[in-house]
């Protein structure tokens, strides 16, 4: 019977758990009330289902199933979100500007409100992949077996919610980029038009020569 018992008891799970799953619920629901309901719904499921975990190393990310199982079932009653919005050029976006990070590295790095607002903006279909790769540390082939996705799929959509959070996260470095670009644009093209009146200048002179 020993064999068979729970690896953890719910307290146990709650006091080593709880702050990293309220996180994950916040990052999918973006309001505190929601994440509090969710975060609660999560901890029930868990207690109804304890006997399921059978290894106290896995608890976090079997938590986090539960989670994203629940936040998906609320979700579909609600009427598909277009993705339009993230109809974005990633090709414009350079590639040297940091990642987002989502995980618990966030403060200190990226404003938690502005990584909020961006990925409220994200549909559940684009949010879900970003949150696992992210927050869970998951691969390619791992997002894909969690959601039931092709990997060609997840790294179709992990690319643009990618692009689209370096946009809104680092608009000022891109602003910059973009700004300096130009600056060297005109710069060139200042330099070629005195380079071209230089020439046309001395060519009398030559001609005198």
């Amino acid at each position: 019977m020993a064999e068979n018992a729970p690896a953890l008891d719910i307290a146990e799970l709650v006091t080593e758990h709880h702050a990293a799953v309220y996180r994950y619920a916040y990052r999918l629901t973006g309001a505190e009330y929601d994440a509090e309901d969710l975060t609660q719904q999560t901890f029930l499921a868990a207690q109804l289902n304890l006997g399921q975990l059978r290894d106290a190393e896995h608890g976090r990310s079997w938590l986090y199933a539960i989670l994203r199982n629940n936040y998906l079932k609320t979700r579909r009653k609600r009427l598909p979100f277009s993705a339009a919005s993230l109809e974005l050029d990633i090709d414009s976006i350079p590639e040297d500007l940091p990642e987002p990070v989502l995980g618990d590295g966030l403060l200190g790095q990226i404003d938690p409100e502005r990584l909020q607002a961006a990925l409220n903006e994200l549909p559940d279909e684009f949010k879900l992949p970003v949150l696992l790769f992210y927050f869970e540390g998951c691969s390619y082939r791992e997002i894909a077996e969690k959601l039931g996705t092709p990997p060609g799929t997840v790294m179709s959509r992990l690319s643009r919610a990618k692009g689209h959070l370096r946009a809104r996260l680092f608009e000022g470095e891109l602003h910059a980029a973009a700004s300096l670009g130009h600056a060297a644009a005109s710069l060139g093209h200042a330099a070629g038009s005195q380079g071209t009146a230089a020439r046309l200048n001395s060519a009398p002179s030559r001609a005198r020569g």
